[in-house]
């Protein structure tokens, strides 16, 4: 499908320093940055710990559960936020001297999200006295009234935006409940998970009147969760990322990450924000989507260099398998898109597609993928129990998918068992039978939100590189001037190229040599992927090409050199 390349303004460069690189001068400008202030990403510069809303209240809470010597389970989430959020917290109580630590992640099939009754009966049978949830529970009402009725405290730490009722739980923090004061809305789920453990700390070491373990040194575990979760780095998260990158470049990160990073082929010396999103988080959220993410959890937690290795790379095995299943099930959606379109003539403002034999797991990157390439919403559905269906919602810019999925069930009460989610991602559940009906509310719903000029792909360009800039050193400096994510995106640019060579690998990816200009040296690029979508473009020795691309480095075959790494290209007429 052919995409609209709109270059970004760099409104606001002359506020900036000239001592900076000139290309972060503009990639700066361009994402909204006016003060050299806004760059620097020292942990000292972190909003201050104690205005995060409700820690005061939940710090308590612990203290009071450490001195009664209680037994305490951490209830995590089955994605890499929930994964990094859970063993960070279980890693500095137990550091910190509380005796009883476990953790329980939900299975997707059987329990669905977060702390529901069911999770709760199991739990229960241990006696534990406090249940912390993290990356969940503020929409968990039922299951903190099941955790009262056994008498068991429930701490909820999440960051998803809340529905019309709050659980009545004794201690909750999270930025997002409305009236928070806190400075950032963004924190992922880790994020908050590390705010309320360095309140904690900070509590104990007043109590105590000695430096305790500083949580800082899991700033590793902060940095992937926060990556993955797609949260917008603003500049208290680009702080956190920055400082967990550190870590793990210097190689001071936990066994399993330092493992999953071995396992991917990634030199922790060179690790960037996109190795997280891209090559640890994958291989972290496999063991929660075709598995049981404790596996996940326990190659976070352990400290034994053999043991991180074991069980990275049966998370690596697990992502292997995950591929598989999505490369089937993408095919599958694509061809619903492509009868529908047949049939219909267009498309409808939200997408719903379903398959019985599509997997739960599954289904969120399958929307994303189809949503990338339709550019609207996509919701996609798979059988969960009896007729429940579970399902994943992936947006677009300008539309909060959360809001719509509230304006649906306001609308159609009923509808939804369940849903909940931030900006950019969603989940639900609902029974089949009103899966049609749910089709025709999502797509009313979000034509409210996009008109249909809206709806076309568009890629936001950087500019063109000069052909000297098409260089490792420039490849570094991107690099070095990060970490980008999302709402602080990662550099696009765009130029015009005569293919010198061109060669299909794998039999799905696109390899091509360009030159930018007569007499240059041809640059090394990839379109992953390029021929598994319908209708790719072909593409020869001595054809004209614009493309939009990222400029990495490679070292396939022993010699370090950039590399383009393509999003998109089209041809351009001679």
């Amino acid at each position: 499908m052919r995409r609209l390349i709109r270059r970004r303004a760099c409104d606001g460069i002359e506020a900036l320093p000239r001592s900076l690189p000139p290309l972060l001068r503009r990639l700066y400008a361009a994402r909204g940055v006016r003060a050299a202030d806004e760059l620097a990403l020292e942990l000292r510069r972190l909003l201050p710990v104690s205005s995060l809303d409700g820690v005061d209240a939940a710090t308590g809470l612990l203290l009071d559960h450490l001195a009664r010597g209680s037994r305490i389970v951490v209830v995590g989430d089955f994605d890499a936020d929930g994964a990094t959020s859970t063993a960070l917290v279980v890693r500095q109580l137990r550091r910190l001297g509380f005796a009883d630590v476990g953790f329980r992640v939900p299975d997707r099939m059987r329990h669905g999200y977060g702390l529901s009754p069911l999770l709760v009966e199991e739990i229960a049978v241990d006696r534990p006295a406090l249940l912390i949830t993290v990356d969940n529970g503020v929409a968990a009402q039922a299951g903190v009234v099941a955790a009262r009725a056994h008498g068991i405290d429930v701490l909820v730490t999440d960051h998803h935006l809340p529905g019309a009722t709050l659980p009545d739980c004794a201690a909750m923090v999270n930025p997002n409940l409305v009236g928070a004061g806190f400075g950032s809305r963004a924190l992922a789920g880790v994020g908050v998970a590390f705010y309320l453990m360095a309140a904690l700390t900070r509590r104990l070491e007043e109590q105590r009147g000695s430096r305790q373990s500083p949580v800082a040194e899991l700033l590793d575990l902060v940095a992937v969760g926060t990556v993955a979760d797609l949260v917008p780095l603003d500049r208290n998260n680009r702080i956190l990322v920055a400082e967990g990158l550190r870590r793990l470049r210097a190689g001071r990160a936990v066994a399993g990450l330092l493992a999953l990073a071995e396992v991917a082929g990634r030199r922790p010396a060179e690790l960037g924000a996109r190795d997280l999103g891209f090559a640890l988080a994958p291989r972290i959220n496999a063991a929660g989507r075709i598995d049981d993410m404790a596996i996940g959890i326990r190659c976070l937690l352990t400290d034994d260099v053999t043991q991180a290795r074991t069980l990275a790379g049966e998370l690596d095995r697990l992502n292997r398998e995950r591929r598989e299943l999505e490369t089937r099930m993408r095919a599958e959606a694509q061809e619903v898109v492509r009868r529908v379109r047949i049939e219909e003539g267009r498309l409808p403002a939200g997408l719903t597609l379903f398959d019985r034999g599509w997997h739960a797991g599954v289904v969120g990157l399958v929307a994303t993928r189809i949503k990338d390439r339709v550019h609207r919403p996509v919701a996609a559905f798979a059988p969960a129990d009896g007729d429940t269906l579970r399902g994943s919602v992936r947006s677009v810019t300008g539309v909060h998918i959360r809001d719509v999925l509230e304006a649906v069930d306001v609308h159609h009460p009923g509808l939804m068992d369940r849903f909940g989610g931030h900006a950019m991602a969603a989940g639900l559940s609902l029974p089949q039978r009103h899966l049609a009906r749910f089709e025709i509310a999502f797509a009313e719903e979000v034509a409210r939100w996009l008109a249909p000029s809206e709806m076309q792909g568009v890629l936001d360009s950087d500019g063109p590189l000069e052909v000297a800039e098409l260089s490792l050193a420039t490849a570094d400096v991107i690099e070095q001037g990060g970490p980008w994510g999302q709402s602080f995106p990662e550099p696009l640019f765009d130029n015009e190229f005569e293919v010198v060579e061109s060669r299909t690998v794998a039999g799905a990816h696109l390899k091509l040599w360009l030159r930018a200009a007569t007499a240059a040296p041809p640059v090394e690029s990839i379109a992953f992927g390029h021929f598994s979508e319908a209708g790719a473009l072909a593409v020869t020795a001595g054809d004209r090409v614009r493309v939009a691309y990222r400029l990495g480095r490679t070292d396939f075959g022993g010699t370090r050199r950039p590399e383009l790494r393509i999003e998109y290209l089209e041809p351009v007429a001679r």
